[in-house]
């Protein structure tokens, strides 16, 4: 496999998450160095792959039922690289005047993207962390493109299982959470692997620790939970990705498998 041209001031002997996750969709936006990576979690964890994809359909049906109640702008934290059936894509088939801005701090992603919404005027990419989340929210682009007046719905897809302070976290979420106004929407998906043997989990954290993000921790549904306090959860609630209302009879997971569980909030 050929490696993808660099742009400047990307090394690309360094993993990226968005990579990655690239490479576990069967994507070719990737690195040696993202494909190693890949594939000693894939070692770590084998049904990875399996949960990366249970996250895209994860996000086509919360946008799609989102879009079907009325929601019209969407701000997706930690796009990562153009795939099929992105949020514009799902949401303008339903409703055309659906306004996204696509956020993350990858320069590919960034590249990819703008390429691709080159001819979307409704359609935006923001490059930004969102560790710095209130510097995010103020961000021109962002709040000429979105009226946060308005009903907003903020995506949050395996994106915060790379803040491995809870309380780093939860603060993140709350900055978030507070720019929303009534009938917007909070959407999260979030690693949930249960007990993992030690040596794996050490395994695992070396590495990502090659990449950008500040580490990797799994969280219970619980805890998951906890980031939508405050919000009317919508049915069936926090629960593994398959199992939100799924369009077939999902298969259950195995205890020990890689796994994601992940909600939607509403501000009231």
């Amino acid at each position: 496999m050929s490696d993808i041209k660099a742009p400047t001031g990307v090394d690309p002997s360094i993993p990226s998450v968005a990579r990655i996750y690239d490479y576990y969709l069967g994507g070719k936006d990737n690195f040696a160095s993202d494909r190693a990576a890949a594939e000693k979690i894939i070692e770590l964890l084998p049904n990875v792959r399996d949960v990366a994809r249970e996250n895209r359909e994860f996000l086509v049906r919360t946008v799609t039922h989102l879009t079907r109640q009325g929601v019209r702008q969407f701000l997706d934290i930690g796009a990562g690289l153009p795939t099929q059936r992105n949020v514009h894509q799902v949401a303008q088939e339903l409703a055309p005047e659906s306004r996204v801005v696509y956020v993350d701090n990858d320069p590919i992603v960034m590249a990819h993207a703008r390429a691709l919404l080159a001819e979307n005027d409704r359609v935006i990419a923001v490059g930004a962390d969102m560790r710095d989340t209130k510097a995010l929210l103020d961000r021109l682009e962002i709040v000429e493109h979105l009226d946060f007046s308005r009903p907003v719905a903020i995506l949050m897809l395996g994106v915060l299982h790379f803040i491995p302070d809870d309380d780093e976290a939860m603060k993140i979420v709350t900055v978030l959470r507070s720019a929303l106004v009534p009938g917007g929407h909070l959407v999260i998906s979030h690693g949930s692997v249960g007990e993992v043997d030690e040596d794996k989990a050490r395994e695992g954290q070396r590495v990502f620790s090659r990449t950008a993000a500040p580490g990797v921790t799994s969280r219970s549904p619980e805890q998951v939970r906890a980031f939508f306090d405050g919000l009317e959860l919508t049915e069936p609630g926090v629960v593994p990705l398959r199992e939100w209302r799924p369009e077939q009879e999902p298969v259950l997971a195995l205890p020990g498998e890689a796994g994601a569980v992940g909600g939607v909030g509403r501000v009231r």
